[in-house]
């Protein structure tokens, strides 16, 4: 079986993986908030992750992997936009009104992250349809001296967790509250307290609670929904870094204070930001974009994904135009390789290496090697664990855009070398372009006018590559 290797953020050590049930391997990730279209940045944590999960897949099988990634649907941002359809006359409760717009977001998420070759997580629960779990954790929590009642909001008593609160992020409660922005409000026993549950106005959506109409702070619905699809001890928890303080920081003391006789998660994995040619993706930079944005241009999902996947999750990554069209190539010469190939089993040094940490910078290495030794099933094979599409009618059209940008610059070669060659008197390098072309199922065509290259039926790119 392949040993995988996993950078565990909680002990800052990379460690052999060892499930707490191989027969059931489980893994949380903390899924978007849907009130709008995902960005480029909300991509790279999916498509991480999406290879960890082909990973354990193929490692401990199909069926014993879960995999839950939620949706945040109760939101400020939400319940605004809601709130401005409504005063635009849209029909419909208010209430209606959110739920249409995380549908919306939810089914635009799905689409575009399908796109980049994702696959739908075992689970993929909302907030909303686990509001009843949340109730009785922070009723549990409040029994047991963890929580507290105050001005109709509950809020989790950090000093209750003080001696482990902090350890997952490295910093003191004292490092936090000097640090961070904390929310003083007057209700609070410590600053560094934070909600499980607030108050909704008669004009927001809210659910009946002991402490009066409310709803869930985002930390606690994590929390419940991880313990009720995957219980008190599961495998990986996973997410942004961004996400490391305050979200998992409270997870963590919110679920082990529930549920002490669970571990919640035994690893924890953290993947780096996202940036566009060298600076932080922003509105104000004119560099921000949804994944949508890229796919409406034309960009192919499977060459985004590819892009991410050349980046060590754990290594800041940086979209450029450059990495966009040198992905677009490599990966038409690898499609024009395939022909009649089938994937074949996964070469090894792929497996190696995505167990390695996700080194997938690594493995497309090692791909690269496959497709240069004419490895055309390990390449496939290697292509189909990362995620990456063996055959699509997109990569099709990028193929076929590819041969015409590589008989383009071909034809310009031979029509310089046929120009030289008229000087010179020398012809021994227009004809070694004019034989491998033909070797390769092209007619060469040559007049007064220029030269005109025309691919056959027997046409095959891949023996022009290194003409």
């Amino acid at each position: 079986m392949t040993t995988i290797k996993l950078h565990n953020t909680r002990t800052r050590t990379k460690e052999d993986f060892v499930p707490v049930d191989p027969a059931n391997v489980r893994m949380y990730v903390c899924g978007p908030t849907v009130y709008d279209r995902a960005h480029l940045g909300n991509a790279r944590p999916v498509v991480v992750f999406d290879v960890l999960y082909r990973l354990l897949r193929h490692v401990y099988g199909t069926d014993h992997v879960t995999y839950v990634r939620n949706f945040t649907d109760v939101d400020d941002k939400i319940n605004a936009t809601a709130l401005s359809r409504k005063q635009a006359g849209a029909e419909g409760s208010l209430e209606q009104l959110v739920q249409e717009r995380s549908d919306e977001t939810i089914g635009w998420y799905l689409h575009d992250m399908g796109a980049l070759g994702a696959m739908e997580p075992n689970e993929m629960p909302r907030a909303t349809e686990y509001i009843a779990q949340m109730i009785a954790m922070i009723e549990d929590l409040i029994a047991k001296g963890h929580a507290y009642a105050a001005d109709g909001h509950v809020l989790f008593a950090v000093d209750t967790w003080k001696k482990d609160y902090g350890k997952l992020s490295g910093r003191s409660v004292d490092d936090m509250i000097a640090g961070a922005r904390v929310e003083v409000a007057p209700y609070k026993k410590n600053p560094m307290d934070f909600v499980l549950w607030k108050p909704s106005t008669d004009d927001l959506p809210g659910w009946d609670s002991p402490w009066g109409r409310g709803r869930p702070g985002w930390h606690i619905e994590c929390s419940a929904m991880s313990y009720e699809l995957l219980g008190a001890s599961f495998d990986i928890h996973g997410g942004g870094n961004d996400l490391m303080f305050p979200h998992h920081e409270n997870e963590i003391a919110q679920s082990c204070c529930a549920h002490p006789e669970g571990e919640f998660a035994r690893y924890w994995l953290h993947n780096e930001m996202l940036q566009v040619e060298g600076k932080k993706m922003s509105k104000s930079l004119g560099n921000f974009f949804t994944v949508h944005d890229l796919l409406e241009q034309g960009v192919s999902g499977e060459v985004i994904r590819f892009v991410f996947l050349q980046t060590h999750y754990r290594k800041p990554m940086d979209w450029t135009e450059k990495k966009r069209n040198d992905a677009q190539k490599e990966l038409g010469k690898w499609h024009r390789m395939k022909g009649d190939n089938e994937p074949g089993e996964v070469p090894p040094q792929i497996l190696e290496a995505l167990g390695d940490d996700l080194n997938t910078p690594k493995a497309i290495s090692e791909l690269r090697k496959l497709a240069d030794n004419g490895d055309i099933p390990g390449l496939l094979a290697g292509m189909e664990i990362m995620g990456l599409k063996t055959v699509s009618s997109e990569m099709l059209d990028l193929i076929r855009d590819s041969e015409r940008e590589l008989l383009d610059e071909l034809r310009l070669n031979f029509a310089n070398a046929r120009e030289v060659a008229k000087q010179t008197k020398d012809f021994s390098e227009v004809d070694r372009l004019k034989n491998a072309l033909i070797a390769a199922g092209v007619e060469v065509r040559m007049s007064k006018e220029g030269v005109e290259l025309v691919p056959g039926s027997g046409f095959d790119a891949a023996k022009l590559e290194n003409v």
